[in-house]
């Protein structure tokens, strides 16, 4: 048996992991943690003509990078089993940054049809107009049409591991093999499903991109982002997307996620265990229009989740909605005491946030999207009795 050491990450369990990777005794206090390092610059040595000036190994200008985030990096590597991490300034910055590293003009992309908004104003708008690149959205969920969207100038495919609002799955493994059976890469936004629950990177994925506001996070405290993967597509997003396009993270934050990440596998394990008994909830109450969440077997991909997460959980995000219209929808969530109305996921309170039916991104949802519009549902740390009771007043006070 390999005797654990955490300053070997490889050798620790993820619990050990989340709580020592990245975290150094600070040799100038005797702090046990890395602390806060508020600073611009860092001293030079003596001849410093043989740096590097855009160096981001080496604390020099926290522009590079600097001791927090250096710090969250090598966590978050260590978290999803890659080579080397790249932190900044917010998820989107995350996503943004894989898309202006890799893409050239006349490059084109495969998307996922069902994916967050800046992900899809970058492909349809954005990146089209200005730079050139092109792309197809399709519906990850079946390998064939991913397949079937590849053209000779395809250079990446990105999907959601569940897809955001709409809760479609992507079998990430399936979707790796045809994007480099055509030479392209596969980045995933995994961001609703953070490690332990899954690991992309396993199933062939290049880059992995996470909103670490979210659930790497968990208190609603911190922004950042980050891309995970190989450490030549990390350098080049670091050279790029960081050093020169300036969308790193802050120390502050930095330190924040760290110490929020550390109790990540505790509160995943809540998330993941309170989301399946609110789903059944829910699923199970006549007053309900639909619940989409991966962990029913109602679900279209179900057996892919069950398969595909290893039955460790099937994330802790619902879409669903009350019988009847958007007035309907709006006095059920007036009428919750415990579940906060509000955007973002992934924080130690629960969430919700009606969303309507307009909009032309709704053509990809699934009919009873269109039709109600939809609730999306984060899932907290409370106590789950509460939040049970909590919707169920909510339901009663909507149709007495």
């Amino acid at each position: 048996m390999t005797r654990p050491d955490k300053h070997d990450p490889a050798s620790l369990a993820f619990a050990t992991q989340a709580v020592h990777s990245g975290n150094r005794i600070d040799q100038g206090t005797g702090a046990i943690r890395t602390p806060i390092v508020m600073a611009n610059s860092y001293a030079l040595p003596d001849d410093p003509s043989e740096l590097g000036w855009s160096d981001t190994d080496v604390p020099i200008y926290t522009r590079n990078s600097g001791v927090n985030q250096i710090a969250l990096q090598q966590k978050l590597a260590a978290l999803e089993g890659g080579e080397d991490a790249v932190a900044l300034a917010s998820g989107v910055a995350a996503l943004h940054a894989v898309f202006f590293t890799l893409l050239r003009s006349g490059d084109h992309v495969v998307v996922g049809d069902v994916t967050y908004e800046a992900t899809w104003r970058l492909f349809s708008e954005l990146l089209p107009e200005r730079y050139g690149i092109t792309a197809t959205f399709v519906d990850s969920a079946d390998p064939a049409a991913v397949r079937a969207a590849i053209r000779p100038e395809t250079r990446l495919v990105h999907v959601e591991t569940i897809g955001n609002p709409t809760t479609k799955v992507t079998d990430i493994a399936a979707v790796a093999r045809i994007a480099h059976d055509a030479g392209a890469l596969l980045s995933v936004d995994s961001t609703f499903t953070p490690p332990p629950l899954y690991r992309p990177l396993a199933d062939g994925a290049d880059l992995v991109a996470h909103s670490l506001t979210k659930y790497i996070n968990g208190h609603g405290d911190a922004m950042g982002g980050a891309v995970i993967g190989r450490h030549d597509l990390i350098a080049r997003i670091k050279a790029d997307a960081m050093v020169d396009v300036g969308g790193v993270i802050s120390p502050f934050n930095a330190w924040l996620i760290q110490r929020g990440s550390s109790t990540l596998p505790l509160r995943m394990r809540q998330h993941l265990s309170t989301a399946e008994r609110l789903a059944r909830v829910l699923d199970d109450d006549p007053r309900i229009a639909f619940v989409a969440y991966p962990g029913l077997p109602s679900h279209p991909q179900h057996e892919i989740a069950a398969r595909q997460f290893g039955g460790r959980g099937f994330g802790a995000m619902l879409a669903f909605a009350v019988e009847g219209d958007t007035d309907a929808q709006n006095r059920f969530v007036a009428a919750l005491r415990v579940i906060t109305s509000a955007v973002s996921l992934g924080h130690d309170e629960s969430l919700i946030v009606h969303i309507g039916r307009s909009g032309a991104r709704t053509a990809a949802y699934p009919e009873p999207f269109r039709q109600y519009g939809h609730l999306r549902f984060s899932v907290g740390l409370e106590d789950p009795s509460d939040l049970e009771a909590d919707l169920r007043a909510a339901l009663d006070a909507t149709f007495a």
